[in-house]
């Protein structure tokens, strides 16, 4: 895609001396007011080194370039110089690079050699796959896709909850009150129970804490009895979390789990103390972060059982030999904002530089209007059920539509399933929210519904020229049309969003902000729809009829992959 940034600093820079290109290309603007311009660029830093006034510098550049073909019209205005670009320029080059790209419109090579950990999702086996861990799954998911995107080898791991002192009171509730039989079929809510049961009765029974912990130390031991029943119980968690996986289309290339790196805690554990960095505080190894306005980082407990902290530096160094990353990212809760200032900080002082390479990508967490959730509690809300019951909620909306009858299990399943995942993306990743069924099921607001079914409304009015005209378009298409009928103001526009694509990718890339392609996948069909109400695509004449199509095609384009970033899919048909 043109830079018009950079050629705007080219065509600026043969009449500026003193200042490089690149230097002026960092100050051309784009203004709030597009009366102002499509570009403006302020002369303010030419005072000094062309000795004349700002306001004189801007009109004397306005007369130098104004007869330029990449402008329509250029002026000045008190200091700055404002530019329109030519709508036909700019729209052709829009609809010629969209529509010869295609899927890999917005793609990049800039990670080509490049790798990316994203480490996410990560629930806790034993436990409930919960609402709770949709914002990790789907955040992690995205970041994967957009990476990916931009061409670097990007590794999809699934750090399980597979350890810990939590395993020691499963263990421990299982041998008290368990049935092997109930639990195989069905593991989750079986082991759920045997969980908020444990908790519920060692408020009364001191002895079950001893249990769980001796249960625990055991399982780190390696005792064949404990290790056996814990390998079972994870095989059982994780065909219900694949399934789950399954429904929302998403996979990894690493399942390896905390528990992966219990032989490889001992190295870390002994070079902590060969650098000097592990000291005893009540019976506990921590190493000393006060200094760095940190609280302590405990490496062993005073029973000297190991904890997350250790696991994770075990992790980090292992994925660093294993896989040379160039970036390490941990889709993980605010809620764990400390642990990863600890975890970076202990291997910055450790010695490894690539600390700096590891990033801890935070959220805000989700509740229900009846309150937060709590797997001791047992208030939990499963995600296959809610991931069901948008799917049967979809249906009873899509029927009541008149969606063809062949299509609904399909579309059901791709809406209300998108609708769930398009929710979880659609504001800023550190907000809190509250789930609301109302909300992420609507047709008409900027949710995921919405945008697929404006994906669909463009499929379907290319399906009808070509069944009524015979006209179908593509990238030759776009050098060789009469673009004049798509320059009106709704046209104009929607090209506009449709060139800042690729730009919104690069931003959610850098910011790890998914929502920033969600808004502005929302604003490409929002753009499109006021197009469509505003000008009849499906015109008696050719000309026109096939420009209109064109801006629909590179359009739905647009749309299709910006929800592909998000993990979801674009119905042609809704």
């Amino acid at each position: 895609m043109i830079n018009f940034r950079k050629e705007i600093a080219e065509i600026i820079s043969q009449y500026v001396e003193g200042m490089e290109p690149a230097e002026i290309e960092q100050l051309v603007e784009v203004p709030a007011d597009t009366s102002h311009g499509d570009y403006a660029f302020p002369c303010f830093r030419l005072a000094k080194l062309l000795r004349k006034a700002p306001p004189l510098i801007a009109a004397e550049l306005a007369e130098k370039i104004s007869g330029a073909p990449l402008f329509e019209k250029v002026e000045a205005v008190n200091a700055f110089l404002n530019m329109f670009i030519s709508k036909d320029f700019f729209t052709r080059s829009v609809l010629e690079e969209a529509m010869a790209a295609g899927d890999s419109y917005g793609r990049s090579d800039e990670g080509a050699g490049k790798t990316v950990i994203v480490e996410f999702s990560s629930p806790n086996i034993a436990k409930p796959f919960h609402i709770g861990h949709i914002r990790t799954t789907v955040i992690g998911n995205s970041l994967y896709k957009l990476f990916d995107f931009l061409g670097y080898k990007v590794v999809r791991m699934n750090h399980l909850g597979d350890y810990g002192t939590q395993f020691g009171k499963i263990i421990a509730a299982y041998r008290r009150w368990g049935n092997r039989e109930e639990v195989e079929a069905n593991p989750i809510s079986t082991l759920l129970a045997l969980y908020v049961r444990f908790h519920e009765e060692e408020k009364n029974d001191p002895a079950l804490t001893e249990e769980a912990r001796e249960a625990f130390a055991a399982l780190e031991r390696g005792e064949k009895a404990e290790k056996d029943l814990w390998q079972w119980i994870r095989d059982e968690s994780l065909k219900e979390f694949k399934r789950v996986y399954d429904m929302m289309d998403i996979d990894f290339d690493d399942w390896s789990g905390e528990s992966f790196y219990t032989d490889k805690m001992p190295a870390v554990i002994e070079e902590l103390k060969e650098k000097g960095l592990l000291k005893e505080s009540q019976g506990a190894q921590i190493v000393d972060l006060e200094p760095y306005g940190l609280t302590p980082a405990i490496i062993t407990k005073s029973d000297g059982t190991s904890i997350y902290l250790t696991r994770d530096l075990a992790s980090a160094k292992y994925r660093k030999k294993t896989y040379d990353f160039d970036k390490s990212i941990y889709v993980v809760a605010s809620q764990q904002d400390l642990h990863f200032k600890q975890l970076f900080k202990v291997l910055e002082l450790m010695g490894y530089e690539w600390a700096k390479d590891c990033v801890h990508v935070n959220f805000g967490m989700v509740s229900l209007p009846e309150g937060t959730l709590s797997t001791r509690k047992g208030r939990v809300v499963f995600l296959e059920d809610v991931l069901k019951i948008a799917v049967s909620k979809t249906r009873e909306i899509v029927t009541e539509k008149g969606v063809n009858a062949d299509l609904i299990d399909e579309t059901s399943k791709v809406v209300g399933i998108g609708a769930v995942m398009f929710n979880e993306l659609s504001s800023g990743r550190i907000k809190d929210y509250v789930f609301d069924w109302d909300e992420i099921l609507n047709f008409d607001g900027e949710t995921g519904p919405y945008v697929q079914y404006t994906h669909a409304r463009c499929a379907s009015v290319l399906r009808n020229a070509a069944e009524k005209f015979g006209d179908t378009v593509d990238a030759k298409t776009a050098e060789n049309a009469d673009l004049s009928p798509v320059l009106t103001p709704a046209a104009y526009e929607l090209s506009k969003l449709i060139y800042a694509f690729p730009a919104a990718v690069k931003d959610a890339a850098d910011k790890y902000e998914p929502s920033i392609v969600t808004r502005h996948t929302v604003k490409v069909a929002q753009a499109f729809n006021k197009f469509y109400h505003d000008e009849h695509i499906l015109v008696d004449d050719g000309t026109e009829r096939r420009a209109k199509l064109l801006l629909t095609s590179a359009a739905m384009q647009t749309i299709k992959n910006g929800l592909g970033l998000l993990g979801i899919k674009a119905p042609e048909r809704m």
